[in-house]
């Protein structure tokens, strides 16, 4: 995928959001990277794949699709915050899990946010693109489902969400 004009977009949205804000040079890339966590958390609790002691079904495919293109927002702005984009795949290969390749991103985002380097985040990026793939997300699909998510946090940001 060409991720170039989803970081164009997410420039914009985050440009947005910093002069609604008042956030003109303020560090936010502590928060941006706990909101990570936190929608990673969700996006898991959607797919329910750690929930071994419980019979319900996961969510509908739609609702995992929506909070994992929640996380690819967060993703991409703090690619901005430091001035680093992702342009593809390393090669690297996924987990057999859901539930590993969960914690290999929820790893990889703190080690990114000790230590941002772009190798941290190429490889935040890498396995956060491997978790679409495990969860069977295609290219054109999540980038449909960002278009339409990007245009809800407009609105929301001008209802005072």
């Amino acid at each position: 995928m060409d991720w170039s004009e989803l970081y164009s977009m997410q420039k914009q949205l985050d440009n947005y959001i910093e002069a609604q804000h008042d956030l003109s040079g303020r560090d936010v890339f502590k928060e941006k990277s706990l909101a990570l966590l936190v929608e990673l958390g969700e996006l898991a609790n959607e797919t329910r794949c750690f929930k071994f002691w419980s019979t319900k079904q996961r969510s509908d495919i739609s609702v995992i699709l929506e909070e994992y293109v929640d996380g690819v927002h967060f993703l991409l702005s703090l690619g901005l915050e430091k001035g680093f984009e992702y342009h593809g795949g390393s090669g690297t290969v996924p987990c057999e899990s859901e539930t590993d390749q969960f914690n290999r991103v929820f790893s990889a985002t703190t080690e990114f946010r000790e230590h941002p380097t772009e190798t941290n985040y190429i490889t935040l990026f890498e396995y956060f693109v491997q978790l679409g793939e495990l969860l069977g997300f295609e290219e054109k699909a999540i980038q449909k489902a960002y278009l339409e998510k990007n245009e809800i946090n407009y609105e929301r940001q001008d209802q005072g969400y």
